[in-house]
């Protein structure tokens, strides 16, 4: 069976953890076994389960930024991997640049592999591994969310700090709809 590497990507609150949790869930109804990542610095919501901003969760194992194929292989059992169909990985913006080595190797298992991960960061620059997890992609779905300015298409996530656009900041602040705002391109500031 030939693996596949399926990327979902877009701004904050687009729905990317939605359709990632459907695609996991239609996985379950057709009998393939899936197994649930998430990095261990996202405890927004739960640090067992992967949870969308509108309370949809699934269990989860979490793991390290830092994950190679070697780690990970030494953090599931042997049969796990057999046994595994399909593995899914949420806010993969948050691994690090080993992580789309672990998902080919995945690939060329024959599993299925599914990510989500914002595809910016604050500022509007490509976030983590995500633009060579694009790349690798066989299949990119990018979604949108609404401006929360002006109604239109949202492709950008503003932070925000004391209620306005961040001017400054490290690149991972771990936050929700006290933190950030979805914009599209022309309602976006970005930082100086």
């Amino acid at each position: 069976m030939a693996g596949k590497l399926e990327v979902i990507t877009g701004c904050m609150f687009a729905g990317k953890t939605e359709e990632l949790l459907r695609r996991v869930e239609r996985a379950r109804i057709a009998k393939k076994h899936v197994l649930l990542f998430k990095p261990a610095l996202d405890t927004r919501y739960s640090e067992k389960e992967v949870v969308t901003h509108y309370g949809r969760a699934f269990p989860c194992r979490r793991l390290p930024k830092e994950i190679s194929w070697q780690r990970f292989s030494a953090l599931i059992t042997d049969h796990e991997l057999r046994a595994t169909d399909v593995f899914a990985f949420d806010e993969a913006h948050f691994f690090g640049e080993e992580f789309p080595s672990l998902c080919e190797a995945l690939v060329e298992q024959g599993k299925r592999v599914i990510v989500a991960g914002l595809d910016l960061n604050f500022r509007g620059e490509p976030f983590g591994p995500m633009p060579e997890l694009l790349a690798l992609a066989d299949e990119v779905v990018k979604l949108q969310a609404v401006c929360v300015v002006c109604g239109r298409p949202a492709t950008r996530s503003q932070r925000l700090v004391d209620g306005k656009p961040a001017r400054e900041g490290p690149e991972i602040l771990i936050g929700g709809l006290e933190s950030y705002e979805a914009r599209c391109r022309e309602c976006f500031v970005p930082p100086s």
